[in-house]
């Protein structure tokens, strides 16, 4: 049997391929390739450039490989493009699940696993490990519209022989530790990624939006999970499926949050290079405090995170940033990298 991955070239996704395959599993990938690579998914998986909206590629890909599961990560992400285009994202996130959910059903496979978020929950406690049994109240349509991709897989469950995860991730992070891997996206939004370019000299610093939330420093906290460590989750939660487990939606994150200086200074403490940071206004969608309360996934699929150490993360970002721009431009030095790209 084979295992979909929607958005499989993309961050996550790809590390997912490779989860799978050092599992032994056969793996088919879909992407449009609007924010992932094709040289990011590994020759052993067979790949099918398109869109998870276009049922007749869905029709054929389910035809053409023996799917038993449906590993849903492809999706738009950004907080704050969520508030200025609210209807793209209800359109890839809900509107294009709920067909890639009536197509897999329509070809018999029982078991989705799909890419949620902690934004479902919009604000809560500050300092208090949120739960799944939390009030769901989303303060962006990016949190909405992940929030309604879960309504309709519920329903989807209850009308049919049909078995769902949603795995509401905290903020992901890291890179794979053998370095196959990693956050490849040109002006991708994550804090992690963009510390460490500056810290590398790829950019000239970083921008902190708001100082004024109720946290400690005054600046947002979030549980940061190590990518390696999420996609373990996907893969326990997909054994619970195969085992006949019934719908779940299981928090990703490791209940222990950190401010965006604790970050910063956690990028600059590994590399050991400071780097300048500036200080803007809040953003529109952005919350105070989100920290997980990840005991469900561990009680039910037995997932049991290894990676939970804020420098190791750091330490992979920064390993795969350096591997990366060693791609792009080869043995070029910072100074000669920025002037590159400004052509």
């Amino acid at each position: 049997m084979a295992v979909l991955v929607t958005g499989g070239a993309g961050y996550i996704g790809s590390h997912m391929v490779w989860a799978l395959l050092d599992a032994g599993e056969e793996v088919v990938v879909l992407d449009r390739l609007s924010t992932g690579f094709r040289w990011a998914v590994p020759d052993p998986a067979r790949f099918y450039l398109g869109d998870v909206g276009d049922r007749d590629l869905l029709a054929r890909i389910f035809a053409e490989n023996a799917v038993d599961a449906v590993l849903h990560l492809a999706g738009s992400i950004v907080v704050p493009q969520s508030v200025l285009h609210p209807l793209d994202y209800y359109d890839n996130n809900s509107a294009k699940t709920g067909q890639l959910a009536a197509a897999a059903i329509q070809a018999g496979i029982r078991h989705f696993v799909f890419s949620s978020t902690a934004a479902v929950y919009g604000e809560v406690p500050d300092g208090v490990p949120v739960t799944e049994s939390a009030v769901t109240l989303p303060n962006n349509p990016y949190g909405q519209s992940k929030l309604m991709a879960e309504q309709m897989l519920r329903d989807a469950s209850a009308a049919h022989d049909f078995r769902y995860v949603a795995l509401r991730y905290f903020n992901v992070a890291g890179a794979d530790p053998a370095g196959r891997a990693g956050l490849s996206t040109e002006g991708a939004t994550h804090l992690i990624k963009i510390a460490c370019e500056a810290a590398l000299g790829l950019r000239s610093g970083v921008d902190v939006y708001g100082t004024d939330y109720p946290t400690p420093d005054g600046t947002g906290i979030r549980d940061y999970i190590h990518v390696s460590d999420l996609v373990e989750a996907h893969l326990k939660a997909l054994a619970y499926l195969r085992r006949g487990g019934q719908p779940q939606v299981a928090n990703c994150g490791y209940g222990r949050g950190y401010s965006v200086l604790d970050v910063l200074n956690a990028v600059m403490r590994v590399e050991r290079r400071p780097f300048e940071v500036r200080y803007a206004p809040r953003r529109a969608g952005d919350t105070a405090s989100v920290v997980a309360d990840a005991t469900r996934a561990r009680r039910l699929f037995g997932w049991t995170p290894r990676h939970d150490d804020l420098d190791h993360i750091v330490a992979t970002a920064l390993r795969w940033e350096r591997q990366l721009n060693e791609r792009k431009f080869g043995g070029l030095t910072a100074i000669h990298r920025r002037l590159a790209a400004s052509f």
